[in-house]
């Protein structure tokens, strides 16, 4: 696979599925996906009607280990794209695979900033931006990519939206997978900002007192998964999206019920359901408003029959469709 220079440290990965046929009408995202190059917008279907998307892996799980959780989600990217093979291709847009950030001899904080150099390039020249963790410290190398960005550098309202059963706000002497959110928000009082920070799927028994107690601190928004009914979500979502102009979203897949999505680091005994996830990624898409969205926290070693997955290669296809 080729790759443009600036993520010349990025590693290929093959894509897979099964072959019906080459036409258009037989395309699955196997056959639909094209290596990322320097000029990748000339490659790809030319009747697309949506700005092209570039799906970048990254292979971390040491923010896992350091928040000692169940490590294995550095394997995550493959899996994910091996269920994303074989789905049928409907999209209106070309995708793109610039391949994988690897985070190796417990060097989370460089491979988190590498894997933000990739990110605003990318978004710099138009595409949206798909990074598929990892632990959530994947959120953090997000993060660094969309405020690298000229849409942030321009003056564009930031939003930070994650579905997710915990806040990620542990303050901890070292950056984990528990940390992503509050770096975000000393990195924005930094430049002299506010971290505007929802989140749904808040599962209260799964949060100290001190998490929301620093949530409330930084006036993040949030709804408890009990309260997840279809109307509530919708509701919460498009009062959130009314005070951004771009959005990042990171889907934390311990948001779905153990049951959904039993290959995660901290599977969750209550949940939201799938049909609501669902429905908030069909919104987002709609809003016309998602800049960069990731997928975190996905571990093959404890999934079962890939369902977890399957499950994120089916928010990404609605996502991107």
């Amino acid at each position: 696979m080729e790759i443009s220079p600036a993520v010349a440290d990025v590693r290929p990965t093959p894509w897979t599925g099964r072959f019906d046929g080459d036409g258009n009408e037989h395309r699955r995202w196997w056959q639909a996906v094209a290596p990322h190059t320097p000029d990748a917008d000339a490659h790809g279907a030319t009747e697309a009607v949506s700005r092209p998307a570039v799906v970048v892996g990254f292979r971390s799980d040491e923010g896992v280990l350091r928040n000692k959780g169940r490590i294995g989600a550095a394997a995550a990217p493959e899996a994910i794209r091996q269920a994303l093979g074989p789905l049928a291709f409907h999209l209106d847009r070309d995708v793109f695979d610039a391949g994988d950030v690897v985070v190796e001899d417990g060097s989370l904080e460089a491979g988190q900033e590498r894997a933000g150099r990739v990110i605003s390039e990318l978004l710099d020249t138009g595409k949206l931006t798909v990074l598929l963790g990892g632990g959530h410290e994947t959120a953090f190398a997000s993060y660094l990519g969309v405020a690298g960005s000229e849409a942030v550098a321009s003056g564009k309202r930031l939003g930070v939206l994650n579905l997710d059963a915990h806040f990620d706000l542990r303050d901890a002497p070292v950056p984990s997978s528990g940390t992503p959110f509050l770096q975000m928000a000393r990195a924005e009082a930094a430049e002299g900002r506010e971290l505007n920070y929802a989140v749904v799927g808040i599962s209260e028994p799964n949060n100290t007192r001190t998490l929301f107690d620093t949530a409330d601190r930084l006036g993040v928004k949030y709804l408890l998964d009990e309260d997840c009914s279809a109307e509530a979500v919708r509701e919460f979502v498009a009062r959130f999206l009314d005070t951004v102009d771009v959005l990042y979203l990171t889907i934390d897949l311990d948001v779905l019920p153990a049951s959904v999505a039993p290959g995660v680091s901290a599977p969750a005994a209550y949940g939201v359901p799938l049909p609501v996830i669902i429905a908030v990624c069909k919104q987002l898409a709609a809003s016309g408003k998602l800049l960069h969205l990731d997928v975190a926290e996905l571990n093959p070693e404890f999934d079962i029959d890939s369902r977890t997955a399957k499950v994120a290669a089916r928010l990404v296809n609605t996502l991107l469709a």
